[in-house]
């Protein structure tokens, strides 16, 4: 059996779909799975062992320029209507995901009606499905494929079953002082989901004097700009250099800094759901989202804190920290 799953974007997203696939090959053994996803996402699915070929699409990058993308999508469309799937499954219920699926071949299956997030992508498929609403996004997905293909949702928590790569020169780069480190992930596209700047401040100061290092990533030039000012104050405050920026590294590089690192605390962002993803003990910190709807509930090493409009307290956080096991 040939599966297509398209989940394009967005970073969290796609993380969200990875049980998805670790259900599929545990009621198939056998199946083939590919996935249609983002660009800047594709070194995502490849982290599944069992995912087979990744389709990479460009819906972002071709909408501003759609005349002179032409081309580029026509090539593409070729390529991915080669394989003849037996199913093809749009986990995403949207206009733009119900267009990309409509170029591979084989039956489309989707959500229906009344539980795609854009009603109208419903009427590219032949096969849809009711999924309530209430649940969380994991399980949304979980039970349209299961509904797809013709299975019961396996019982327990959901698998991920992710590996990465070592990286081995990343990982020494940010281990060669011989602290262990922990990842705060403090900047997101979405503003109203930051955690306020002087709780990070704290929250970092007081693990770097107990001996840890602390990684600040970016994905912009301005969180760049943020995530150096901040190392900048807490290396200053602590007579250390124990604050670090990393350079741009790859959704791949990222997965290997987040797989060795003691502790990842961030807020609702890709990275973090990527963190509880690798089975990391984890601290998604909430402010503008509900945990019960998007927060790691799979995995005993996560913790989620706040509500929208309740951020955390620092003494939450390191609370959380310690009921996982790591010490402080």
């Amino acid at each position: 059996m040939r599966v297509a799953l398209v989940k394009t974007s967005s970073m969290g997203d796609v993380i969200h779909t990875f049980p998805v696939v670790s259900d599929i090959r545990a009621v198939f053994p056998d199946a083939v799975i590919d996935w249609v996803v983002e660009e800047s996402f594709a070194d995502l699915p490849a982290l599944h062992p069992a995912v087979y070929q990744v389709h990479r699409v460009a819906m972002r990058r071709w909408r501003k320029a759609w005349r002179a993308s032409a081309a580029e999508r026509g090539a593409l469309w070729q390529v991915m209507r080669e394989p003849q799937y037996d199913h093809v499954i749009d986990l995403q219920g949207l206009l733009k995901s119900a267009y990309v699926a409509w170029h591979l071949r084989g039956p489309r299956s989707g959500f229906d009606w009344s539980s795609a997030r854009e009603p109208l992508a419903t009427l590219s498929y032949q096969h849809r499905f009711a999924v309530s609403r209430e649940l969380h996004a994991i399980e949304r997905t979980r039970s349209l494929a299961a509904q797809a293909l013709g299975y019961a949702v396996p019982a327990g928590a959901a698998v991920f079953g992710l590996r990465s790569d070592p990286h081995e020169t990343l990982v020494a780069s940010l281990t060669g002082d011989g602290r262990p480190y922990l990842v705060c992930l403090h900047a997101t596209a979405r503003p109203e989901k930051l955690w306020p700047a002087e709780r990070w401040q704290a929250l970092a100061r007081d693990a770097m004097e107990r001996g840890y290092s602390v990684v600040l990533p970016w994905g912009s030039a301005h969180e760049r700009e943020a995530a150096q000012a901040l190392a900048d104050s807490l290396n200053t405050e602590t007579q250390t250099k124990a604050a670090m920026v990393p350079g741009p590294m790859s959704l791949a590089e990222a997965a290997a800094m987040l797989a060795h690192a003691q502790a990842v605390i961030g807020v609702d962002t890709g990275l973090t759901h990527l963190a509880a993803a690798l089975d990391k003990n984890t601290v998604c910190i909430f402010g503008a989202t509900e945990s019960w709807r998007y927060g790691p509930t799979w995995s005993a090493r996560a913790r989620s804190l706040g509500a929208p409009g309740q951020w955390p307290s620092v003494a939450q956080v390191i609370a959380a920290l310690s009921e996982l096991g790591v010490p402080w």
